[in-house]
């Protein structure tokens, strides 16, 4: 069973940073892909960034050149720092680890970007 442990998150002004970390541990399958969505109030959970175990990175497209998404395979823990960010950023941002056949959701971190 693979474990999430999700830090950062919190209020920040707009045009401000934040950090989100992800580390996983467990019985890690060595090709996964690790990544981030987020569920604002009233919307559905949208897919925000993940990278691959061979660094191969994606994001939305409106948070591209605002987000940057890097992971540290030797201790399986994803980093997304957040520039630039803006009120409709604000959500609860979850951590996601996935294989196929395997799931896995972190608890969930609020960022809160206020204008």
């Amino acid at each position: 069973q693979v474990q999430l442990v999700e830090k950062g998150g919190g209020l920040v002004q707009a045009g401000g940073s934040l950090r989100l970390s992800c580390a996983a541990s467990g019985r890690i399958f060595s090709l996964n892909t690790m990544g981030w969505y987020r569920q604002a109030p009233g919307k559905q959970r949208e897919w925000v960034a993940s990278i691959t175990s061979d660094d191969m990175l994606l994001y939305k497209d409106s948070v591209k050149s605002r987000f940057t998404l890097a992971r540290a395979n030797a201790n399986n823990t994803v980093y997304l720092q957040m520039n630039s960010l803006k009120p409709e950023d604000s959500a609860v941002y979850y951590c996601k680890f996935w294989y196929p056949g395997v799931e896995i959701w972190g608890k969930g971190t609020l960022v809160t970007v206020s204008s």
